[in-house]
């Protein structure tokens, strides 16, 4: 640099420091440079930069913050201009894939023990309070057939299989379909209670009454008070109209007998001996006409009585008096089975429970030993598992009985259930209860699953084997309505520039937002990466 540069950026700088700035001693030392010439300015300038330390500080924060403003304007873009600038967006793609595609109804489901129902008793039978007196049982037992399920008044409540809840005491002569129910549930048990097809009540129902308690372990129910007395007073009356009917029975063969061979002969002689006499009146005094005229009375009063003899007997009085006794009989007889059957065993409606689908679970217990039964006496349920849950109408339409599902179980794994009801909900956009009965389960998962609301996928439809399948939003229509498919040959991220091709393609299966496809017309591969967007 020459001393004209560097004199005259000393100069503009000194100036910049004004005339307030120069002190006495500047002042002399402007005059010494006056005199000195360029040497004496040179002289100056570490003076100066010396006192004016704060001023020179300023200038130098001012120059780097304008160094700074300058480099960042430089790379900083407006956001309007830095949208401009944006690369153009690629492709939106999805790969091809090729698996077992599955339509699934997903519902949620409770599980517990299927067929809950409330015990009720009728002990209107029981001549005192309906005290429960023994076996009642805890809740978790199963009842089964001929189990006992309760003790009421020291009298037990068998448990049979059978859906008709009883309603009135069996016993001989009734007839109707809970005696049809009753054969049937011994058939069950391998008790002889007759022909179900009879719905009659008859001895070997009742022979079958006896069986039964004694399986249970409990004697039969006890006859009506009177009744063995009342047999033993018919059976005298029968004994009394079976004499009375063969004292009958000998009067009427003797009326019906005829006369005897002396009866006969008395009255011939009686008819001969009349005859003598007349004959001999006419032949000695003819004209005895009063003697002759009572002759003849006696001869025809003789023959009369002979021809009474030869006649058949009137036993009208005798028949009558047999008729009479032997409707005495029957009566007697009549009331001699009514009184034997009143000592026969019976079926009281309230020492039998009738229950479906043996053996049942005791889900709660409401009687207790010692108190009186009021209400429901327990609460039963299925023994095994049941899964149900509910659908939408348009939902239930895709469903039926036997179709497979599987739920959730708590460690996650799945486990078969099938379809067992599909029952329609009350009103029009009700929805539909579906029960389902899951396959056979271990102790563990039985008490992990009770109560336990658990995921249910039920497939409606699904493919046979793999398929390939691509998202519905790759699907565009042909100009013909067919199905088309557009594979990227290049990179998706040149967007429009990007290198593609259509595919026609005919379709299947639709489930979970993907779609089957078969190409129709190019190729089509697994991975190949198809457009859902742009």
């Amino acid at each position: 640099m020459s001393e004209r540069e560097n004199t005259s950026h000393f100069d503009v700088v000194a100036r910049a420091a004004g005339p307030d700035d120069v002190g006495p001693d500047d002042a002399a030392a402007d005059g010494a440079a006056a005199t000195g010439g360029r040497r004496g300015r040179r002289l100056t300038w570490p003076a100066s930069l010396q006192r004016n330390r704060p001023l020179w500080i300023t200038a130098a924060v001012a120059v780097v913050a304008l160094v700074a403003g300058l480099v960042v304007g430089r790379f900083v873009v407006a956001p309007d201009p830095a949208a401009a600038q944006a690369p153009t967006p690629g492709l939106v793609t999805v790969p091809v894939e090729f698996g077992a595609l599955s339509n699934d109804v997903t519902i949620r489901g409770e599980i517990g023990y299927a067929d809950s129902v409330e015990v009720t008793l009728d002990t209107s039978a029981i001549s005192g309070p309906a005290v429960v007196t023994g076996q009642v049982p805890e809740t978790g037992a199963e009842l089964g057939p001929l189990a006992v399920a309760l003790e009421v008044a020291g009298r037990p409540v068998v448990v049979l299989p059978g859906e008709l809840p009883a309603y009135r005491t069996l016993r001989i002569g009734v007839s109707g379909p809970d005696v049809v129910q009753f054969k049937e549930a011994m058939r069950a048990v391998g008790i002889d209670a007759g022909d179900p097809a009879d719905a009659v009540f008859d001895q070997r129902a009742a022979a079958a009454v006896t069986e039964l308690y004694a399986q249970a372990g409990y004697p039969r129910p006890e006859p009506e008070e009177g009744a063995a007395e009342g047999v033993g007073a018919a059976q005298d009356a029968v004994r009394g109209a079976e004499q009375a009917v063969a004292a009958a029975q000998v009067e009427l063969a003797g009326a019906q007998g005829g006369p005897s061979a002396v009866d006969v002969r008395e009255a011939d002689n009686a008819v001969a001996s009349a005859q003598r006499a007349l004959d001999a009146a006419q032949a000695t005094t003819p004209d005895d006409r009063v003697v002759i005229g009572d002759l003849r009375d006696t001869l025809a009063l003789a023959q009369l009585r002979r021809r009474e003899l030869d006649a058949a007997p009137d036993t009208a009085a005798q028949r009558a008096q047999l008729a009479a006794a032997q409707d005495q009989l029957d009566q007697a007889r009549d009331d001699l089975a009514a009184a034997r059957e009143a000592v026969l065993p019976v079926l009281p409606a309230g020492e039998v429970l009738y229950l479906a689908q043996l053996p049942r679970r005791v889900d709660a217990v409401a009687a207790k030993r010692g108190s009186v039964l009021d209400g429901a006496a327990m609460t039963v349920s299925g023994a095994t598992l049941a899964l149900s849950g509910t659908v939408a109408t348009a939902d239930a339409r895709l469903l039926s009985a036997g179709m497979p599902a599987s739920f959730e179980l708590p460690d996650g794994g799945e486990h078969a259930a099938t379809i067992t009801e599909v029952t329609p909900g009350e009103g029009e956009d009700a929805r539909w209860t579906v029960a389902l009965e899951p396959a056979p389960l271990t102790p563990e998962q039985v008490t992990e699953l009770q109560g336990t609301n658990v995921r249910v996928g039920i497939p409606v439809g699904a493919t046979e084997g793999d398929v390939l399948s691509v998202p519905l939003a790759a699907l565009t229509a042909g100009p013909g309505g067919e199905s088309r498919v557009e594979v990227v040959d290049g990179d998706p991220r040149d967007g429009a520039r990007a290198e593609t091709h259509l595919v026609t393609v005919e379709t299947g299966l639709a489930a979970d937002g993907a779609v089957e496809v078969r190409p129709a017309d190019g190729d089509l591969a697994e991975g190949d990466l198809v457009v859902v967007g742009r």
